[in-house]
C-alpha cells in the first residue's frame, strides 16, 4: 500500500499542468516551468485543481513508481509556486566561499582553490561576516537538481567528526567522536 501515492496534490492556482500523449507532465508556474517523463504504466490526472497518480495493479514495482512518480510531481508543483533554498556553512579556519555569477570560488584549505560552476538554473550567493562562518545560498525551482549540487560542494570538505571542520548544511547535527585521551600510569 502506497500512502505517499495515494495522497492528492493540490494545485495552486496561477499553476497549469499538462499532460501529453507520450507520459511528460509539464508543470508552469509563477517561478518557471519543469518537465517530468512519467512511465507509461502510472496514470496521472487532474480535475478540480487537485493532481491524482494511480497505478494499474499492485505489483512491486507499481507500487514503488506510484509513491516515486506522487513524490516528484508534488516536488515540481512546490518548487514552481514556492522554490527551494538550501544553506551551507564553511566550519574551518580560513575557509573561504565567493562568488562570481554562476562561478562558486572556494577556499577549503587545500593548495589550492576549488573552483564550482553551477547551472543557470541554480541562483548563489555567499555571505562572510565578521564573527560568523562563510555560508554559501543555493536557490532553484528544481528540488533534485539543487540537492545533487548542495551534495557535490559538501563532498568537496566533508564535515570531519572530531572538530567538525568542513562544508555542512545550518543546522545539520553532526555526530561528534572523543579524541585521544592521556594513558593513565
Amino acid at each position: 500500500m502506497s500512502r505517499i501515492g495515494k495522497a492528492p496534490i493540490n494545485v495552486p492556482s496561477g499553476v497549469t499542468i499538462t499532460v501529453s500523449k507520450d507520459n511528460v507532465v509539464s508543470v508552469k508556474g509563477p517561478k518557471g516551468e519543469l518537465t517530468q517523463a512519467v512511465d507509461s504504466d502510472i496514470t496521472v490526472s487532474q480535475e478540480d485543481g487537485v493532481l491524482t497518480v494511480q497505478r494499474p495493479s499492485d505489483q512491486k514495482r507499481h507500487k514503488a513508481l506510484h509513491g516515486l512518480y506522487r513524490s516528484l510531481l508534488n516536488n515540481m508543483v512546490v518548487g514552481v509556486t514556492d522554490g527551494y533554498k538550501l544553506e551551507q556553512e564553511l566550519v574551518g579556519v580560513g575557509y573561504r566561499a565567493t562568488n562570481q555569477g554562476n562561478t562558486l570560488d572556494l577556499v577549503l584549505g587545500y593548495s589550492h582553490h576549488y573552483v564550482f560552476q553551477l547551472p543557470e538554473e541554480i541562483k548563489v550567493t555567499t555571505t562572510s561576516e565578521k564573527g560568523q562562518t562563510p555560508k554559501i545560498i543555493l536557490e532553484s525551482i528544481d528540488k533534485q537538481l539543487i540537492g545533487q549540487v548542495a551534495a557535490k560542494i559538501r563532498s568537496l570538505r566533508a564535515p570531519e567528526p572530531y572538530k567538525g571542520k568542513g562544508i555542512k548544511f545550518v543546522g545539520e547535527v553532526l555526530r561528534r567522536k572523543a579524541g585521544k585521551s592521556a594513558s593513565k600510569k
